[in-house]
């Protein structure tokens, strides 16, 4: 968003307003320690995975990390510049359920394909387990990746093809306290 050592100008402001949940003042105020830690107004995979470890120290969160970073790339240029990270961060932390839902669904489809497939939903919550570490404790009925994902797909995937549409996902989540519960936790801290 322009010259990464730059004030944002008021059109980048407006824009940032239109596309996110955050007022001006706020918008200033993330810019700067955006800036204050990212000098070259871009945020590599490798500073993105360091941020995240400093949240999870109990667990490894790099392979859960990647995903997150996929996501907040929306461009796909192996950076998060400041528009991509408010934006993100405005749907994760204020955005409303269908919001949160479609970004979560988002970080599932690994390979953009518009389903989230049984081994891709394997793969990001046996990156979350090893993110966790033994900080929670889990029923034995999902106290494994596979049974985790077994037990998700029992009650989402309604055509049992091992394939979740969006439709599945967004309707499963709803009814999962768990689920809509992971979605909201970083409701009002930002």
């Amino acid at each position: 968003m322009g010259n990464a050592n730059s004030k944002l100008s008021k059109d980048q402001l407006e824009e940032l307003q239109k596309l996110t949940r955050f007022e001006k003042k706020e918008l200033k105020e993330w810019h700067a320690g955006f800036l204050r830690d990212c000098p070259s107004g871009k945020l590599s995979k490798e500073e993105f995975c360091k941020i995240y470890a400093k949240f999870f120290p109990f667990g490894d969160p790099s392979d859960f990390a990647d995903f997150v970073f996929r996501v907040f790339d929306s461009d796909g240029d192996k950076t998060i510049d400041f528009k991509e990270f408010m934006i993100a961060l405005s749907v994760t932390s204020r955005g409303d359920l269908d919001e949160k839902l479609k970004w979560a669904f988002n970080l599932y489809d690994i390979d953009g394909n518009g389903e989230i497939e049984y081994d891709e939903m394997l793969t990001i919550v046996t990156a979350i387990f090893k993110m966790m570490g033994e900080m929670i404790k889990l029923p034995p009925d999902e106290d494994t990746p596979e049974k985790r994902v077994d037990k998700i797909y029992a009650s989402m995937d309604k055509d049992k093809n091992a394939k979740l549409t969006f439709e599945e996902f967004a309707e499963g989540s709803k009814k999962d306290p768990t689920i809509t519960q992971a979605l909201s936790l970083y409701d009002g801290l930002i």
